[in-house]
C-alpha cells in the first residue's frame, strides 16, 4: 500500500509541472503582463515609469525563462507570493476564504449525496414500472439543462417570487444560514440528474449478480434484499466515486460563489481571472490540481480497504 501511494505521488508531479506549465504559457499568450499592469495602476493613464516600476516589483520585467524557473519553483514549493491586484499575501487570503466555501460545498455536497442515494434506490425497487420510466427520463432531462438555468431560475424563484432567502450574499453566525440555502438547494438540484443515474446503475448491477437471486430464493423479503444487501455492496464503487470529491470541498464553487456573492475560494477566482489577476489565477488553479489528485489517490486506497478483492500492488 505504502509503495503504491508513493509511486502515485511521483505520478503527480509531471501533471503538476504540465498544469503549471499551460498556466504559465496561457497567461502570456492572452493577457501581456503590461496589460495587467495598466489594468492594476491606480492612475487612469499610467505613465512608462510607472509601468516600469510595477513590472520590475512583480517581477514581470525579467526574461520569460527566467520568469518561467521562478514560476514554477514558487508553485512547486506552494509559496504563491503576493497578489498582483492587492499585494495581499494569497496564502492568507485563502486562509480567510476558505471557510464559506467549505460551509456551502460541504452543505451541497452531502444533502445532495443523502438526496441522489434516496431517489436511485426508489427508482431502482421499482425498475421496470412507469415510476422507473418516467423517473429516469425525468433526471436525464435534468442533466440536459445548463447550469445558469439553474442558477438564475433558483434565485428568482426562491428569492425574489417565492422570498424564502435573501438574493444574494454571506454572512457569518447563526444567523448566516439563511444565506446558505437558496445556494445549497440550487446545487442539489442541479446535480440530482447525474447523481441518480450514476448511483442507479449501481444498484442495478448489483441486482442482477447471484447472491442476490440466491436471497429471494430462499424467500427474504424484496426490501431487505435491497437495503441490506444490494444498497451495502452497491456503496462500494459509490464511495469510490464520493471520496475524490472530497478535497474539491475547500476549492467552492466558480459560479455558485460568484452569482450568490459568497466572498469564498470560487468567488476569489472568478474574480481575480476579471481583474487579471495572474498571482491568484496561478495559485487556485494549481491548488485545485493537487486537491483533484490527492482526492483520485483516496478512491483508488478507499476501494482497496472496501472491498478486499482489490489489491493495490
Amino acid at each position: 500500500m505504502l509503495s503504491y501511494i508513493i509511486r502515485r505521488l511521483l505520478y503527480a508531479i509531471p501533471i503538476l509541472v504540465g498544469v503549471s506549465l499551460a498556466t504559465f504559457v496561457l497567461f502570456y499568450a492572452v493577457t501581456p503582463p503590461e496589460q495587467i499592469a495598466r489594468k492594476n495602476i491606480s492612475a487612469k493613464n499610467p505613465t512608462p515609469e510607472q509601468l516600469k516600476t510595477w513590472l520590475k516589483e512583480h517581477g514581470y520585467d525579467r526574461p520569460l525563462p527566467e520568469q518561467f524557473k521562478k514560476h514554477m519553483t514558487e508553485v512547486m514549493l506552494f509559496k504563491f507570493g503576493k497578489s498582483d491586484a492587492t499585494g495581499e499575501q494569497i496564502w492568507t487570503i485563502i486562509g480567510e476564504r476558505w471557510k464559506p466555501s467549505f460551509m456551502v460545498a460541504s452543505l451541497v455536497f452531502f444533502a445532495g449525496l443523502l438526496t441522489e442515494v434516496s431517489f436511485a434506490v426508489f427508482v431502482a425497487y421499482f425498475r421496470g414500472t412507469y415510476i422507473d420510466i418516467w423517473g429516469t427520463f425525468l433526471f436525464v432531462l435534468l442533466m440536459s439543462i445548463s447550469y445558469m438555468v439553474y442558477l438564475i431560475a433558483g434565485q428568482f424563484l426562491l428569492g425574489k417570487v417565492l422570498k424564502y432567502w435573501p438574493l444574494a450574499g454571506f454572512q457569518e453566525g447563526l444567523t448566516g444560514w439563511k444565506f446558505v440555502m437558496m445556494p445549497m438547494v440550487v446545487g442539489v438540484i442541479s446535480g440530482l440528474g447525474y447523481g441518480v443515474r450514476l448511483y442507479r446503475t449501481f444498484v442495478l448491477e448489483e441486482i442482477g449478480q447471484d447472491y442476490v437471486r440466491t436471497a429471494r430464493a430462499k424467500g427474504v423479503p424484496e426490501q431487505q434484499v435491497l437495503f441490506r444487501h444490494v444498497l451495502k455492496n452497491a456503496a462500494i464503487p459509490m464511495l469510490t466515486s464520493v471520496v475524490s470529491v472530497l478535497p474539491t470541498l475547500l476549492m467552492g464553487s466558480l459560479l455558485l460563489e460568484s452569482f450568490f456573492g459568497i466572498p469564498g475560494l470560487g468567488g476569489m477566482t472568478v474574480d481575480a481571472i476579471n481583474s487579471q489577476d495572474f498571482a491568484i489565477v496561478r495559485a487556485m488553479v494549481f491548488l485545485g490540481s493537487f486537491l483533484y489528485i490527492i482526492g483520485l489517490i483516496l478512491t483508488d486506497i478507499s476501494y482497496a480497504l472496501v472491498d478486499p478483492r482489490v489489491r493495490l500492488e
